[in-house]
């Protein structure tokens, strides 16, 4: 977890966004890169311009946007004592082993959410805030471009800033790839954690190992796991997921991301889309 990138958009988890990445930062001694992420001018342009007044208004919004963006993020890197990285300069592996944690903000990227799935794929991870349907929520579009696209993993910041991150770690198993590849992806937090918990949940499973083979396996890695196999109750497997996170106290949850398709969550619920929704510590996610 040694480069973490931060899409930066105006929303108002954005403080929480800046504090979950610090705390990994600090946790790994990574580097923090901000973009400006904003929509590209032609998502949202009518077509039907007159004499082009309307695009040059958007081009200067868009503009003093990202300014506004960037200046946000360096502000909430300075408040919290890291030291900036200029754009370009190199990561020789001699200085990477001893460099504690820094920032850089990366100018002039291109507007869209293409370009954050694209350049995602070069970091360890990307912190992005937890969608909402409220207008000043984060948008679900950059939370999916960034899971779908990247090939790496996403760490949802909860709306409130968290206090800690990575000391209690509740792993939401169901057996499936989309968990199995958020597991390998959290291996650097699994191995600095006080505690760890594998969780399997009644009516949550896919056909694969349990979580009782999972905390197995993490023993033979020298990671020490508890494990729980969970009946279902009234309750369902999201809901068994975040209260034992919360019982747990969890201060990082691991779930793989859509085991069940998008569309099929969308009309009838599963864990992921319960997450999305309720989810209060950092989550660490993968496709």
């Amino acid at each position: 977890m040694k480069t973490l990138l931060v899409p930066v958009t105006l929303h108002d988890a954005l403080p929480s966004v800046f504090a979950t990445a610090v705390l990994v930062a600090r946790r790994f001694g990574s580097l923090i890169e901000g973009v400006a992420l904003r929509p590209a001018l032609a998502e949202y342009v009518p077509v039907d311009m007159v004499g082009g007044m309307t695009w040059l208004r958007d081009e200067e919004a868009d503009q003093a946007e990202a300014q506004d963006a960037g200046q946000r993020f360096v502000a909430a890197m300075e408040a919290a004592g890291l030291p900036r990285r200029e754009p370009g300069a190199s990561c020789a592996p001699d200085a990477v082993a001893n460099a504690g944690p820094r920032y850089r903000w990366q100018p002039d990227v291109p507007p869209g959410d293409a370009f954050l799935g694209q350049y995602a794929r070069l970091f360890s991870a990307t912190v992005v805030g937890r969608p909402g349907a409220d207008d000043g929520s984060p948008r679900m579009t950059t939370f999916e471009t960034a899971l779908f696209e990247s090939g790496r993993p996403i760490l949802l910041a909860p709306p409130a800033a968290p206090a800690c991150l990575g000391e209690a770690v509740l792993i939401a198993w169901n057996g499936s790839t989309e968990t199995a590849r958020a597991l390998a992806f959290a291996m650097p937090f699994l191995r600095r954690a006080r505690r760890v918990l594998v969780v399997s949940a009644e009516g949550g499973m896919v056909p694969g190992p349990s979580a009782e083979d999972v905390a197995r396996s993490l023993a033979c890695e020298g990671i020490e796991a508890a494990h729980k196999a969970l009946p279902a109750g009234r309750r369902t497997p999201g809901e068994l997921y975040l209260d034992t996170a919360e019982s747990f106290g969890c201060d990082l949850l691991i779930k793989g991301a859509y085991t069940q398709s998008r569309l099929r969550q969308m009309i009838f619920g599963g864990p992921t889309s319960h997450i999305l929704s309720h989810a209060t510590v950092p989550v660490l996610m993968a496709h």
